[in-house]
């Protein structure tokens, strides 16, 4: 979102926020089928009121020591403490503050720059503060508390107006067992919400637990820094900046578990890889079972799927255009998703990405996504005429778009 698209989000939830907070206080129903205001939100704002005063500066906090000794016998010390240097050089980049909490939503440990870290500490986003909904009313870490997913919460969706200049991104962190042991919270200003905020904080959350299901002292191939995959136009995994042995079923299997992160049964993967194709299931677990040693045993058994931290550049490109980025998904798209790969599943999500990606171009009204798309799409005249009906009678840039449609045309 550009920053006068977030100012406009950001005035109709105030909007929203003055028109209905002082009714539900008074009424306790919720306001329902507003566009502006979600389901969830609106249903959180009800249940806080009870508990909850939308003046406070700040959220209530824990006794410090109970928190300090609560933090040293979590099981996600370890795991934190691991990634700590990682964790604070992305938030002190980005300028976000980073939290971990309980599984009661009490925070025990953040990091980040000094600026943002201050600013946290004035509303007790620290250690010792607790944010459940009952504590801190609406909020992204209430949120992916109650609803054990993943939540964002932007500016005046927070019910406590002290938060009104926040945005927040949660996820929860599962132990081996399943069990939410504690939520990530990546928080900014509200100027600052990026659509691949989220996609970052489902990394790190996957990184810490990789860390869970590992010795203490993983060996040279336990869980280490995240796999980049490079799957558009090309077909590599990098890790630590040297490409991974890999052969392409195996990058194909990698491909398909990072664009569905809920993973497969083995025999919709199976199908996902071969179709038709007469394979043995020794050769299907053979390939499972590289992958899974490559990968310092970052796959699930049973069902598969991903539980190590993989940045996969095909998810990002869907990532941002499902919140309306264009020009991050245009940025990111580098070609077709593993070009020379037949299997059904790579075939399937393929096409998906080029059409989602072509009709952003062709919904656009910016010249320069037509024209850097036309560069990856020669014989489609509809995408150069699109950058034609855009293009001033006065731009220069008129030319390439003329010479591309008439290349097509002729093809």
């Amino acid at each position: 979102m550009s920053q006068s698209d977030l100012r406009r989000r950001r005035a109709t939830l105030e909007n929203e926020w003055s028109r209905w907070v002082p009714r539900l206080k008074a009424t306790g129903s919720g306001p329902g089928g507003l566009d502006a205001l979600r389901d969830e939100v609106a249903e959180s704002w009800v249940r806080s009121l009870s508990s909850v005063d939308p003046g406070q500066d700040s959220a209530p906090v824990a006794d410090s020591g109970a928190v300090h000794h609560r933090w040293a016998g979590s099981p996600l010390h370890r795991p934190v403490g691991d990634l700590a240097d990682e964790l604070n050089s992305i938030a002190d980049d980005a300028g976000f503050v980073t939290a971990v909490t309980d599984a009661s939503g009490t925070i025990l440990w953040t990091c980040g720059g000094r600026t943002m870290r201050r600013r946290a500490e004035k509303v007790n986003f620290a250690p010792g503060g607790r944010w459940d909904e009952q504590a801190m009313g609406t909020n992204a870490l209430s949120l992916t508390l109650r609803t054990g997913r993943a939540s964002t919460v932007f500016s005046a969706e927070h019910l406590v107006t002290a938060l009104h200049g926040w945005v927040c991104y949660c996820a929860p962190i599962h132990g081996p067992d399943g069990r939410v042991l504690g939520v990530l919270d990546m928080s900014t200003t509200w100027d600052r919400s990026h659509p691949l905020a989220m996609s970052t904080v489902r990394t790190l959350v996957s990184a810490i637990e990789a860390r869970l299901t590992s010795a203490p002292n993983p060996g040279p191939h336990g869980p280490r820094t995240p796999v980049q995959l490079h799957s558009l136009g090309a077909g590599q995994a990098v890790r630590d900046g040297r490409p991974m042995p890999l052969r392409p079923r195996q990058v194909e299997i990698l491909t398909l578990l990072a664009l569905e992160p809920d993973g497969f049964t083995p025999e919709r993967l199976r199908d996902a890889l071969y179709g038709d194709r007469p394979v043995t299931a020794s050769t299907f677990k053979a390939e499972i079972s590289h992958l899974r040693r490559a990968l310092g045993g970052g796959v699930a058994t049973r069902r598969y799927a991903l539980t190590t931290p993989v940045s996969c550049d095909a998810a990002e490109v869907l990532e941002a255009l499902h919140n309306g980025d264009a020009d991050t998904a245009l940025r990111l798209y580098r070609g077709p998703l593993l070009p020379r790969s037949e299997a059904p599943g790579i075939e399937a999500w393929r096409t998906h990405l080029e059409v989602a990606v072509r009709e952003a171009v062709l919904a656009s009204t910016r010249p320069e996504h037509a024209l850097h798309y036309g560069e990856r799409a020669p014989y489609d005249t509809e995408v150069h005429e699109h950058a034609l009906h855009l293009l001033g009678r006065g731009d220069t840039r008129r030319a390439i778009a003329a010479g591309r449609l008439t290349t097509a045309l002729h093809h």
